[in-house]
């Protein structure tokens, strides 16, 4: 059975969890290659305080590519996933002495 117009349509405003339970957001939009009327990616808007949110920095519109969505039916079900961590600061090799005043 394929994906209708009306199969994606159904999923605006879905609600987006990560397969181990994490809140993310709402589907506000979708990228979608006409030519085979496939799905390229969700575009999903973090609700303030979401695991997505967090990982963002806040940011309303954010695009998750299609191949991480595991399931779709009530709610859309994406693979859980974590940005690389940051390298803590490192401390200036040339610091500017005290001043003397």
């Amino acid at each position: 059975m394929g994906v209708t117009v009306k199969d994606l349509s159904e999923m605006f405003g879905k609600d987006v969890f990560t397969n181990r339970g994490a809140y993310c957001g709402k589907i506000i939009d979708m990228d979608i290659n006409l030519a085979k009327f496939r799905v390229r990616s969700l575009v999903i808007e973090s609700a303030k305080g979401s695991f997505l949110a967090n990982m963002v920095g806040g940011k309303k519109g954010v695009v998750v590519p299609y191949q991480y969505v595991d399931s779709v039916g009530d709610v859309v079900i994406i693979k859980h996933f974590s940005t690389p961590s940051m390298p803590e600061e490192m401390p200036e090799a040339h610091a500017a002495p005290a001043s003397m005043f």
